[in-house]
């Protein structure tokens, strides 16, 4: 009994964290999306009426969640492969022999992801910018017309990918290169002596034993894509036409713009159910190739 004390006693501290900044805001959250809280609400608590799930039903009929949800669901297809890809192909280099240098450029490459966000959006914004930006004054010099990268709403959303992509695969760069670096060298010894091609190797080496690390950087990539919000807040403001409003750029103006605050909390939840969704998907797939 006094273990058991003693063990509740040290865990204590991080429990009181966990439920005063955690537990408590989402169940306060949860509240809140089953209400109208609004801004005459936030003068009058007398205002406040309890809803049930109206604001569910009401965001599923509003056409510009959708819009947002699409356009999220987009960032994330692409960007998701696309950054794992990337991040792959850097560990892979720096893992194999023709790597020099190894300690500086695996720095070089996991800078972007501790450069703060806002700072670097401002800087691709202007490096993308139609009349004086440096990508189409190079593109002028090989005889491309000058693209409205972020003025198209063909082009708008894939220039927030390019710069997602650029941001974030270092640190899955770093997981993976942990992976690579477990992997039994007698395994590569093997396969050259047996003939096999270094695209071999990858295939049917590499992959296989870096499953687990996969699914681990893809759950990890998914849950934070579909938390799009700061790319598009600073470069774009969520145009052309909407086409980069994000859900969390939606909901942020539900509560922050209009203060709907009960209809921001669904947004929230809603995009919580989405995540939980494609992750266990992600982990489900996982299991049925048995990486976990």
């Amino acid at each position: 009994m006094r273990a058991g004390i003693a063990g509740w006693m040290f865990v204590a501290p991080a429990l009181l964290v966990l439920g005063v900044f955690f537990a408590l805001p989402v169940a306060s959250a949860l509240l809140l999306s089953l209400t109208d809280f609004d801004l005459y609400a936030l003068a009058d608590p007398d205002h406040l009426r309890f809803v049930a799930f109206d604001n569910y039903i009401e965001l599923l009929r509003t056409p510009i969640f959708w819009k947002a949800l699409w356009n999220t669901t987009y960032f994330v297809v692409v960007g998701v492969p696309l950054s794992i890809a990337v991040s792959l192909a850097a560990a892979l280099l720096l893992d194999s022999g023709l790597a020099r240098a190894r300690a500086f450029f695996r720095t070089a490459l996991f800078a972007p992801v501790v450069t703060t966000l806002v700072a670097v959006a401002v800087i691709w914004r202007y490096l993308f910018h139609t009349s004086y930006g440096l990508v189409n004054w190079a593109l002028g010099h090989i005889g491309i017309a000058p693209i409205d990268w972020l003025g198209d709403p063909l082009w708008a959303m894939p220039t927030i990918i390019g710069f997602a992509v650029w941001k974030n695969f270092g640190y899955n760069m770093v997981i993976l290169l942990a992976g690579l670096q477990a992997v039994p060298r007698e395994l590569y010894e093997a396969a050259r002596i047996d003939g096999a091609s270094t695209w071999r190797q990858i295939l049917h080496i590499t992959l296989p034993s870096l499953g687990p690390v996969l699914l681990v950087v893809s759950v990890i990539t998914v849950s934070g894509y579909f938390q799009l919000f700061a790319e598009p807040y600073v470069m774009t403001r969520g145009d052309p036409l909407q086409s980069t409003v994000s859900v969390l750029y939606f909901m942020f103006e539900e509560g922050f713009k209009w203060w709907n605050l009960g209809r921001a909390s669904a947004v929230a939840f809603m995009l919580f159910l989405v995540i939980l969704g494609a992750t266990t998907l992600l982990l489900r797939a996982g299991r049925k190739r048995d990486l976990v």
